[in-house]
C-alpha cells in the first residue's frame, strides 16, 4: 500500500512514523538524543547527530517497507523549533553545537533590548516576546563570538532548515530552505508578510543572506537524496511543521477556538484562531500555525509555553533515581491522595508563559519528615497540571473562548495528570487515541501536498479521541493551585 513518512526530531530523540491513508500508524522507529549542557542554563545537540538518527530511522522504516512491499510516496518534517544551528553551506561543516531552544545564554542581550525600549516594536512585528527561548537571540550570540567568521557560506538554520538540506544532498545541492511555521518562532519573521522582517535582522544583526527561504508549509520542498536514504532516493518532502503547530494539525484543531496540549519534554497549548494576525495577547505569543500555499489559507495560533514538563520527569528519573522508568511515575503518584504540602515548581530553564522569567529556577518547597518520593512524584504530575493552567486562565482572561483541550505527547498518557488538568483548566480533556500529534500532523500536511488526502475535512474525520475527562469540583484544585502559585512567585 501507500504509505507516509513523518521524520520527527524532538528535543529527547528523533523518530521516524509511517503512516496508512486511514492515518494508522503501520511502522516506527525511535532513537534517543544526546543532550548536552556545557554550564549552567546552556542547552546543547550535536547537529550532526541529529542527522544521523533521521537518517537511521528514515532508512530502517523505508526498508521494512520495501520488504512488505509498500510505497513511499511522500515525507513529512516536524522538529524542536528554535534550536539554532550554525554551518557552512559550502562544505557542511558545523561551526557549533546546535544551541537549544531551552537554552538561556541570550537573557542578557534580551534585557538590554527591552531595557532600550524594542519590546513593543519586536511584539507587534514578530508576535513574540523578547526571550532567550527564540532564535534569533541564539544568533546573535553566535554572530557576536565570531563563530560564522571562519565560514565560506555561512548559514543560520533551524532543524527544519538543517534537515531538510542534509537529507536532499547537504554540499552537494541540498535545497536550504525554511517555512513559516519555523520561522515565525525566530524573533525575524514579520506575522503578517511571512517574510524576513528588516526591521528584526537590522535590530539582532542577522542578515538576510544567512538564512533560508521561506515557503509555505504545505509545498514542494524537494527529494531525498539517494546518497543519503537509498530506499527512498526521489521521495518527495512536501509537508514541514514546527513541531507544536504539527501537533495541532495532527491533532485536527482546524477551527478557531479549540486548543491542543502536547506534554512532551515541555508543555505547549496552542489555540486556532483563524486567519486573521492576532493582536499582542498579554502573557502568550502569536505565531503561525501552518501556511498551506495552494491548498488553503494561512492559519494562525495563540500559544503558551512551559519549557519543562516531561524533561522533569527525565530528571527524576536520571538525576535523582526516584524512578527507574518514565511510565513508573503515576503508579508512584497515585500511591498517595496528595503531595504533603510539597510544591514543585520545574523552572529548571526559566519560566514560560505567561510569566516569561528566564532567571526564574525550580524549586521544590513545603518539605517536611512526613514527605516520601511518592509525594514529590504527584507534587510534579500536579505542576504540569497547574503550568497548563496559568497558560488557559492567560487565555480566558485576554478573551480567547476554549472550548475543549485536545491533549497529546507522553504524559497525556497519565489518567491522574488529565483528570487534574480538566479540573484545574474547567474544560473537557479529549485525549487523542494517537499520542504522537507532532508526528502525524508532519505527515497528514505531506500528505496533503500529495493528494494522499484530499481536504482538512477529510482529516478532521479521521481523528479519533480516546478517552474524554471532564471537569470535576475545583474548590481543592483552586486551593492547591493558589499555593503552587505563591511558590512560583519566590521561583
Amino acid at each position: 500500500m501507500d504509505i507516509i513518512l513523518a521524520l520527527d526530531a524532538g528535543t529527547s530523540g528523533v523518530r521516524t512514523v509511517a503512516y496508512d491513508n486511514g492515518v494508522r500508524i503501520v511502522d516506527s522507529s525511535y532513537r534517543e538524543l544526546t543532550q548536552y549542557f556545557p554550564n549552567p542554563g546552556e542547552v546543547e545537540h550535536d547537529a550532526a547527530e541529529i542527522t544521523e538518527l533521521a537518517v537511521s530511522t528514515l532508512r530502517e522504516v523505508a526498508s521494512r517497507a520495501q520488504k512488505n512491499g509498500h510505497h513511499v510516496i511522500a515525507v513529512g518534517i516536524t522538529n524542536q523549533r528554535e534550536t539554532t544551528v550554525a554551518f557552512d553551506q559550502e562544505n557542511g561543516q558545523l561551526l557549533h553545537r546546535a544551541i537549544v531552544w531551552q537554552d538561556r545564554r541570550g537573557a542578557p542581550l534580551c534585557d538590554a533590548l527591552e531595557h532600550d525600549g524594542h519590546g513593543p516594536l519586536v511584539r507587534a512585528t514578530t508576535g513574540l516576546v523578547l526571550d532567550p527561548y527564540f532564535s534569533a537571540t541564539k544568533m546573535k550570540w553566535l554572530l557576536n563570538h565570531g563563530t560564522l567568521d571562519t565560514a565560506t557560506s555561512p548559514r543560520l538554520a533551524t532543524i527544519d532548515s538543517w534537515l531538510l538540506w542534509s537529507l536532499s544532498g547537504g554540499a552537494r545541492g541540498g535545497v536550504f530552505a525554511t517555512e513559516a511555521s519555523n520561522a515565525s518562532r525566530t524573533l525575524l519573521m514579520d506575522l503578517a508578510t511571512l517574510d524576513w522582517s528588516p526591521a528584526m535582522s537590522s535590530l539582532f544583526g542577522v542578515t538576510r543572506d544567512l538564512l533560508a527561504p521561506i515557503q509555505p508549509s504545505c509545498s514542494h520542498f524537494g527529494t531525498i537524496s539517494g546518497d543519503v536514504a537509498p530506499e527512498l532516493e526521489g521521495v518527495p518532502i512536501t509537508g514541514i511543521l514546527g513541531d507544536q503547530q504539527a501537533a495541532l494539525f495532527g491533532q485536527a484543531c482546524f477551527s478557531p477556538g479549540v486548543i491542543k496540549a502536547t506534554y512532551g519534554t515541555g508543555a505547549f497549548i496552542l489555540a486556532n484562531v483563524g486567519t486573521t494576525v492576532p493582536g499582542v495577547i498579554d502573557g502568550l505569543v502569536s505565531t503561525v500555525a501552518w501556511d498551506l500555499g495552494d491548498f488553503g489559507a494561512t492559519t494562525y495560533a495563540v500559544e503558551g509555553s512551559a519549557f519543562v514538563a516531561g524533561a522533569a520527569v527525565q530528571w527524576l528519573r536520571d538525576e535523582m533515581g526516584f524512578i527507574s522508568s518514565s511510565d513508573e511515575l503515576e503508579a508512584l503518584a497515585t500511591s498517595v491522595s496528595d503531595s504533603a504540602g510539597a510544591l514543585f515548581v520545574p523552572a529548571f530553564t526559566g519560566l514560560g508563559s505567561p510569566f516569561w522569567r528566564s532567571d526564574a529556577r525550580g524549586s521544590i518547597t513545603g518539605l517536611s519528615r512526613g514527605v516520601r518520593r511518592a509525594h514529590l512524584a504527584r507534587a510534579l504530575v500536579e505542576a504540569l497540571a497547574f503550568q497548563v493552567r496559568a497558560m488557559t486562565d492567560a487565555f480566558a482572561l485576554n478573551g480567547i473562548a476554549l472550548r475543549e483541550l485536545r491533549a497529546d505527547g507522553g504524559a497525556a498518557a497519565m489518567d491522574l495528570l488529565m483528570e487534574l488538568q480538566a479540573t484545574n483548566s474547567r474544560l473537557p480533556v479529549l485525549r487523542s487515541s494517537s499520542l504522537e500529534a507532532t508526528a502525524r500532523g508532519a505527515a497528514t500536511i505531506a500528505g496533503l501536498g500529495v493528494g494522499f488526502w484530499n481536504s482538512l475535512d477529510e482529516l478532521a474525520g479521521l481523528w479519533q479521541c480516546e478517552r474524554t475527562f471532564e471537569p470535576s469540583d475545583s474548590l481543592f484544585a483552586d486551593s492547591g493551585y493558589a499555593t503552587w502559585s505563591r511558590a512560583v512567585d519566590r521561583a
